[in-house]
């Protein structure tokens, strides 16, 4: 893989700043899952640590996660820490001692100090990141994703995926790629328990969906795997959320009896 370099570079800082405190760093997301795209993809890593960071350790740790992202894919670096103690048995939302990535490049640059402080909480789409990783993920040092990770409630996981698509009649028009892609592994998980990337939800979606949407999804496929912009007209792209976000309502209700989650 082109970022290997990078990867190692980042396990190695992992190390050097955080010591003993240093569990395990794994690699999950797209890198692991076989449709990696260095225009669509960032590189998605976990670091796990058995106690909280300190101040002076997330400031140095992130003064170095700001370099290594100049180095990274177009879309960079998404990287979580997480105690130990939240992953086995998993809590959801899951805590996280300190996250990175391009989205808040700005406040991180504008004031590192405020950064490093306030820049925890709960997350989440931690349950789909530690469920792909049981699944597919890669470990970079440390223990195994066995002797680290709980299983993951498919509840959790369910709430976190669905949750990614809540606004995608709305948003589809800005990103049709991403969320026409996602939209199709979310409903192939809720109908048949599958997790799967995005390339494999747009398969899937072409299989599985009715004829009408599948010049969509071939396109989607076809932008993400070549990494072009994709031109879908709004009343298309608008159709086919709309239709996606209803049959997941469906799926989640046909479970508990209510809908959840999404919008009309």
């Amino acid at each position: 893989m082109k970022y290997n370099k990078l990867i190692n570079n980042f396990t190695n800082m992992c190390q050097r700043i955080l010591g003993g405190n240093l569990t395990g760093v794994y690699l999950h997301g797209s890198a692991v899952m076989g449709c990696f795209h260095p225009l669509r993809s960032d590189l998605d890593l976990l670091v796990i640590v058995e106690e909280e960071v300190s101040l002076r350790d997330r400031l140095a740790f992130l003064k170095e996660m700001a370099a290594l992202n100049e180095e990274a894919p177009a879309k960079g670096i998404e990287m979580s820490v997480v105690r130990r103690r939240f992953c086995n048995p998993f809590v959801y939302p899951t805590p996280f001692e300190l996250h990175f990535s391009v989205s808040h490049l700005k406040w991180y640059r504008e004031d590192p100090e405020d950064y490093a402080a306030k820049m925890q909480g709960t997350d989440k789409d931690l349950a789909a990141h530690f469920t792909i990783l049981k699944k597919y993920g890669m470990v970079l040092y440390g223990e195994g994703v066995e002797a680290v990770f709980g299983e993951v409630p498919p509840q959790a996981y369910k709430d976190s995926i669905c949750e990614d698509v809540a606004d995608a009649v709305r948003s589809i028009s800005a990103d049709p790629v991403y969320m026409t892609l996602n939209l199709c592994r979310v409903l192939a998980y809720l109908r048949e328990g599958l997790i799967l990337s995005k390339r494999g939800g747009g398969e899937w979606g072409i299989e599985a969906l009715p004829d009408r949407f599948h010049g969509l999804v071939r396109r989607a496929l076809f932008c993400y795997e070549a990494g072009e912009e994709m031109k879908a007209g709004a009343e298309e792209g608008a159709c086919f959320a709309a239709y996606m976000t209803e049959e997941i309502r469906f799926c989640r209700s046909a479970e508990s009896g209510v809908s959840e989650i999404l919008p009309r």
